[in-house]
Formats: structure tokens, sequence, C-alpha cells
């Protein structure tokens, strides 16, 4: 069956099913560094009941599916991708909180959920201890395969389980607890576990006084602000921190702030971020990527890895 076939059979399977789908999608609009071609279709699904389902119709179509959240520690190809992107973004904003007999309280959040929001829905519960999520860019969901942290805070402090679907199985809903996660910095077991796909998270909290919290967050906000380009497209901190240093001190004390390839850039106000000036591709942050390592290396000694994996193709 040839390629437009398939996806035009999935398509219609969705269709039939109530599952929202757009042919032609652009995976820029998918990611934080505003970069990538076109991917044959994009699925949004609303809950784990239509993720599930979705899986189910690409397996059926024989066509291939990669998961997707804000996108912010992808690189899209700019060829574009054939099969399909399943974004869970669109997910109901679920959200509940639990009382505790030790006196925390556990909040529960869909996948889909961006970090910047579920921030905002513990300070109007009066819970502390998720302050740092705030301003993240990214969702629930990449935060726990990511582990993601700010500001002395990860994910691993406060998580208590995570649940998700094996696509590869019987696309039953599972759950893990914490401690099976494998965390260590920016990692968890779901990297190394394509197959499993996180459908909700649930954190453990403490009460504190709301008007504390949210001058917190907005502190926390300002730092943001006044030492990274948020004015720009970009995925974050684009290297891992390497031990015994700091990526973007050592990019800085290279020369790089600054340095450019194409329409990609070191930013002159944070050497840790790469940004998109404008019209930059993947091609320009791969090769801006390769020869920023390349320095670094030959300069310091240190072997810089990022943290942005590519959606396929070759490493960066």
């Amino acid at each position: 069956m040839h390629c437009s076939d398939k996806i035009a059979r999935l398509c219609a399977l969705l269709s039939e099913a109530g599952i929202t789908a757009e042919c032609g999608y652009p995976l820029s609009r998918l990611t934080t560094m505003r970069v990538g071609g076109a991917a044959a279709t994009a699925i949004f699904p609303k809950n784990a009941a239509e993720i599930a389902a979705s899986v189910r119709f690409c397996r059926e179509s024989d066509v291939e599916l990669i998961f997707f959240g804000a996108g912010s520690n992808l690189l899209a190809p700019d060829a574009g991708y054939e099969g399909a992107v399943m974004v869970t973004t669109a997910m109901d904003e679920r959200f509940s909180v639990l009382e505790c007999e030790d006196g925390s309280v556990e909040a529960t959040a869909s996948a889909g959920c961006s970090l910047t929001s579920l921030a905002r829905m513990l300070m109007e519960h009066g819970l502390t201890g998720g302050e740092f999520l705030f301003g993240i860019p990214g969702t629930v969901g990449g935060a726990v395969a990511m582990n993601a942290g700010a500001y002395g805070g990860e994910i691993k402090d406060i998580l208590v389980s995570s649940t998700y679907l094996d696509v590869d199985g019987d696309l039953t809903l599972k759950t893990r607890d914490a401690t099976m996660h494998d965390f260590s910095y920016r990692h968890s077991v779901y990297l190394s576990r394509h197959s499993e796909m996180i459908t909700g998270a649930t954190f453990r909290l403490r009460r504190g006084d709301r008007e504390e919290i949210h001058r917190t967050m907005l502190s926390l906000m300002e730092q943001r602000r006044a030492k990274q380009p948020l004015e720009y497209p970009s995925a974050g901190s684009f290297f891992k921190r390497p031990v015994g240093a700091f990526a973007g001190k050592l990019i800085e004390d290279c020369g790089l702030k600054g340095y450019t390839v194409g329409g990609a850039q070191i930013s002159v106000k944070h050497a840790g971020f790469v940004i998109n000036r404008g019209g930059a591709t993947e091609a320009d942050i791969r090769r801006l990527s390769q020869e920023v390592r390349r320095i670094v290396y030959e300069q310091t000694g240190y072997l810089l890895e990022c943290e942005i994996r590519p959606m396929t193709g070759d490493p960066i």
C-alpha cells in the first residue's frame, strides 16, 4: 500500500471515531524551536481512550507513529515526516487533589497539561513544592520522561507515580511507582522505553500560603526573563550540564556567545541556549551544535551532550 493510501485509511478511521486529526501538519508548530517540515498527519487525542484507539488505527493502517508533548526537547526534520504524530497537548486538562493522612496532598494531572498550567493550579489550591515548574517549556508527560527541573527542584522530588500505555502491548493503562523510574539528571526509564506513552502523573505536595507561593513563582519567572532569551524560539537549555562544570559557562568561556549558523545562534544572553533568530532549519541547528561541541572539546576537554533529541535521524 502506498504511503498516501495508508494515511488516507488512517484518517478515515480517526474521522469515524471522532478523533481530531489534520493532514500535512507543520512540525514547526509543534516544537518550541519552530523548525521542521510537515508530518503526514497529526493526531490530537483528548484522553487515554482516544490515544489507545489512535494507536490501534495506526497499527491497522501500517503507519509509523511518534508521540509529541510540547515539543520542547525535540528537533524536527526539515524534510518532514511520512508517518503520524500524536500530540498530547490536546488532552483534557485533568486535575484533581487528594488529602493524605500524613498531611501532604496528592495532585494528579494529565500528560498534556503544561507545566506552567500545573504550577498555577497547584498555587490556586495552596500547594507548595511545585513552584519550580512555573515557566519550564514542556508538559507533564515530557517532564516525567526527562526528569525536568529548574532552580533546585526536579520532578523526581515530587512524583508519586505515573500512568502510561504500552503501545506495543495490550494498550491497557498501567501505573509506575516513582521508585521504578530510574531517575537521574534529565533521565528516566521512559527514555529507553519508547513504546510506553505517559498519560498522566501524580505528585505529592504540601499545604502552603498561596500568596507566598505566588511570590516565589513570580520571582523565578523574573529570574528567567533576566537570564534567558525567552523572546526567541528555543528548546530551553540545549546542552546537558557536564559533571564538574556548566555548559553555558564553558561555551561562553570559549567565546561562542552569538556564534551563528544560518538562522540558529548561541544566545548572547545565555550561552546555554540555542535560539532560532528567524528561518533556522534543522540543518542549521545540527551544524551549530556540532561546531560548538567540537570547539568546546578542543579548548576545555569537555564533550557536551545535547538535551534536545532528534525526532528522526542521527543523534545531534
